[in-house]
């Protein structure tokens, strides 16, 4: 028998005039900067697609010969030059320091998952890649910001498909030696750890950090020697697990998260958490509080005051829940250091209508700043929520919205750059926010517009017959049944219409609707004069069956005659893949359930690249569509069932297509191309660039939130926490007085008046002990509208006048009324104080 095989890997040496390579490699800016990577391609094309495009990988494996060629060839040297004049230039602009962000200023931004390449697995989907676009966004623009989350063994699944569509996930174990990860030490050169205690053992957590352009990444991880086996698998892998897994790497990412940052002697003056994974920070930061003296309810107060909390889903999925008993495993012996008992904790997590401790309710209690992630899903969220401020309209309540954008330098493909050069001027990712410059687009000549369009459909049929062919061939299909499949997807002539959609198989987003009618279905896509390729791409969780069950569907209707090689189903989604996908179709596909679609980023990718949408009217669909920049499928009513919305919504997208999509497309005059069509597209980048990109987006946060936040702090924090026990203590004073707060009117209500007349309210108002300052009395004033508030109502203050016996005040106002015709009015009183970040922050209105 042959002997025992020893394995050993010989890592190269860089020689000098490369040894800057290793500095771009453990950078994440190469994720954004396309002429970065492209210099570790040249080196050695096959070995860059064998270690899927990881720079650091890549030096662990090219041979020594090929870096020594390199080092003596001037062209290379000369390339490598222009990335490192370009990498300085980016890195040594200085922090933020203006008048938008007062001194001191750092924000910690906490989320499961973060996605920035593919070379660093731990995404999913849309959450993950939004805050990858969220912290480049934020170096981009300097900003003082640093991220936190979990470094995944094994991360998110990846996914192939057999012959029947099933679904089938792989999980790899990643060598964190081959990512762009590098662990934090402390000043001894010992690796940082910190500890969080669990049922009957001490949890080791290990912290690991990543570049981000200017940003670092902190990322943490419990796969040590010194954890047992079961707390060296918490955070193995992403969004796995059970119940118990789930709410372990939940505290690590929010207790652990905040003893890291602490550890490394940061003090973030805002703290942004994303869904409710992360709120165990809120608990962890109040007990660092409490444990230096506060009483629960000012530490409360301290740490809501700069907390941001973003929900991005309005799926129940997308929203965790525990058990009580669960809860009081982790949490009991926590509440002698909170001072409370264990029914006051348990109350942060608790909804009035839920029996489970909920993240949501946790990060909303435990933070003063709310947002959802576009306008239709802020208003959802505040309907969601309406409950915990069960006395508030809901679109009056503290929940406002920041609709998302996309990183442009990511997602925008590089054939761009030559023709914005040209038409825009060298400076336009600088401008990414000028609208005025985003209209030079249509200064680009049609045919050169046409031609990088065609080239990146070239680019994305060329990856996508190779992700087909690899999975055809693994199922073992004949090499003519391939050529059939892949007979419309042809890079080298690609005129066909091709229309992409491509994101997770969730069952709202409704990826089969376009099978609702195959009948008419088969009409648009049967004119061989116009024929028409379907692309769809994503995968269904492990543990979503139903999700799993549209990729059959869509994988059995590709492989029906009428129906093959015009639907094609690509295995294995990933960010090459979706970079591609949205850069190189024609037309993005969306079809959710409305309101179901918190957001959306994929369309704006593709707006951005001169890619038409056509989408259901939900998420920043509705605040993107212009009537001229792609199409609409305007939402059935929600009161219809599933079925007849599908039906409805259905008809709707067929009739578009065939009606509009395909016509416009197919209406190519002499140059080969339809004028319409790339004056549409040319429509779709100018006004969706300017508004949809993440710097709009975080500068908006920083507007909205962060530089509030930190100046609420400031408030909080200064004269040893004296704002954060004042008004802790008059929140205590106004719950306990407020059931006895009540108002009634005095004057008799007038039906009838002229204009120019004086009319006077009256009110007898009794405060139960709480003051004129603890209160406001306001009346509004306006048309008739929906719900408590009339339509487009001024307010105007009621004025105490004096006492009037029973423990009443007399309040009265005297208006002269400036409209005519039907108005209407309202009175209401809600407590009001100085410190309040938002004024019915306490949920608490008593309407006449």
């Amino acid at each position: 028998m042959p002997g025992t095989a020893f394995q050993l890997e010989i890592t190269p040496h860089l020689p000098e005039r490369l040894k800057r390579l290793n500095e771009l490699a453990n950078n994440l800016w190469y994720s954004w900067d396309r002429p970065t990577r492209t210099l570790f391609a040249r080196l050695h094309p096959t070995l860059w697609q064998e270690v899927g495009h990881s720079p650091k990988s890549f030096l662990k494996r090219i041979s020594q010969h090929r870096l020594d060629e390199a080092a003596e060839d001037p062209v290379f040297l000369g390339s490598l030059n222009k990335v490192l004049s370009a990498y300085d230039t980016y890195h040594d602009v200085p922090a933020r320091n203006d008048d938008k962000l007062p001194e001191g200023t750092l924000v910690a931004y906490f989320c499961a998952e973060f996605g920035f390449h593919e070379s660093l697995p731990i995404y999913s989907g849309g959450l993950g890649i939004l805050a990858g676009d969220h912290c480049k966004a934020a170096s981009d623009l300097s900003l003082p910001f640093v991220g936190m989350g979990l470094l995944y063994r094994q991360g998110y699944f990846q996914q192939t498909i057999d012959n029947e569509g099933n679904q089938h996930p792989l999980y790899r174990e990643s060598d964190f030696d081959d990512l762009p990860v590098s662990p934090v030490q402390k000043e001894d050169g010992h690796d940082l750890k910190v500890y969080v205690a669990f049922p009957g053992r001490n949890v080791a957590v290990k912290v690991w950090q990543a570049r981000v352009g200017h940003v670092t990444l902190y990322l943490l991880d419990t796969d040590l020697d010194e954890n047992s086996s079961h707390d060296r698998y918490i955070a193995h892998r992403l969004y796995g697990g059970d119940r118990t897994t789930r709410i372990e790497q939940e505290i690590i990412l929010g207790v652990a998260g905040v003893r890291a940052l602490f550890a490394m002697g940061l003090a973030p003056t805002t703290w942004h958490i994303n869904e409710g994974h992360a709120a165990f920070q809120i608990l962890e930061r109040i007990r660092n509080l409490t444990v230096g003296g506060l009483d629960f309810a000012t530490a409360l107060e301290a740490v809501a005051a700069n907390t941001v909390f973003t929900t991005h889903t309005p799926v129940p999925a997308g929203h965790d829940y525990f058990a009580d008993d669960m809860v009081r495993m982790y949490f009991e012996h926590w509440c002698d250091e909170l001072h409370i008992p264990l029914g006051d904790l348990l109350a942060l997590g608790r909804t009035p209508d839920g029996n489970e401790f909920n993240m949501t309710a946790l990060a909303i209690h435990g933070s003063r700043f709310h947002n959802g992630v576009s306008r239709i899903h802020g208003g959802v969220s505040s309907h969601i929520c309406a409950n915990l401020w069960p006395q508030i309209e809901p679109e009056e309540n503290p929940i406002d919205y920041i609709t998302n954008g996309v990183h442009a330098a990511t997602f925008l493909s590089e054939g761009w750059n030559e023709a914005f050069d040209n038409t825009l001027g060298h400076g336009w990712p600088q401008r990414l926010m000028d609208h005025g410059c985003w209209n030079g687009v249509h200064s680009i000549p049609d045919h050169q517009f046409w031609s990088i369009r065609q080239s990146l459909k070239s680019q994305m049929l060329h990856l996508v017959r190779n992700r087909i062919a690899a999975q055809h061939a693994r199922n073992h299909g004949s090499q003519a049944h391939l050529d059939r499949v892949l007979k419309l997807a042809d890079p080298k002539n690609p005129n066909v219409l091709t229309i992409g959609f491509a994101r997770r198989f969730a069952t709202y987003k409704r990826a089969a609707l376009l099978l609702q009618n195959t009948d008419w279905l088969k009409e648009i896509v049967s004119d061989p004069d116009r024929p028409v390729l379907f692309i769809f791409a994503g995968k269904a969780h492990p543990a979503d069956k139903p999700g799993q069950d549209l990729i059959r569907w869509l994988s059995s209707a590709a492989r029906t005659p009428e129906f093959e090689g015009k639907i094609l189903l690509v295995e294995g989604y990933d960010l090459r893949m979706a970079r591609r996908l949205v850069s190189g179709v024609d037309v993005w596909l969306n079809n959710p359930i409305y309101p179901l679609e918190a957001s959306g980023t994929s369309g704006m990718k593709a707006a951005m690249n001169g890619v038409l949408n056509l989408s259901v009217l939900d998420g920043w669909w509705d605040e993107g569509y212009d009537g001229g920049n792609g199409w609409a499928i305007k939402p059935a009513s929600e009161t219809l069932d599933p079925g007849r919305r599908d039906q409805e919504e259905s008809r709707t997208l067929y009739e578009v297509l065939q009606d509009q999509v395909i016509p416009l497309f197919y209406d190519r005059g002499p140059m080969g191309y339809s004028p319409g069509w790339v004056a549409m597209a040319k429509r779709s980048i100018a006004s969706i660039m300017p508004a949809f990109n993440s710097h709009r987006m975080v500068t908006e946060y920083v507007d909205k939130f962060y530089r509030p936040a930190s100046s609420q702090w400031s408030r909080f924090y200064s004269d040893q926490y004296a704002g954060a026990r004042d008004l802790a203590s008059w929140k205590a004073k106004v719950r306990h007085a407020w059931a006895g707060v009540t108002l009634a009117r005095l004057d008799p209500p007038r039906r009838r008046m002229s204009f120019g007349e004086n009319l006077r309210l009256e009110l007898a108002v009794k405060l139960n002990g709480l003051t004129a300052d603890d209160v406001k009395v306001e009346l509004l004033f306006g048309r008739p509208g929906e719900g408590n508030r009339p339509a487009r109502a001024q307010s105007y203050a009621l004025h105490r006048e004096r006492d009037i016996g029973d423990g009443e005040a007399l309040y009265s106002i005297d208006l002269t009324p400036e409209l005519c015709g039907q108005v209407e009015y309202r009175v209401r009183l809600y407590p009001s104080h100085r410190l309040l970040t938002h004024p019915f922050e306490m949920g608490m209105m008593i309407w006449l």
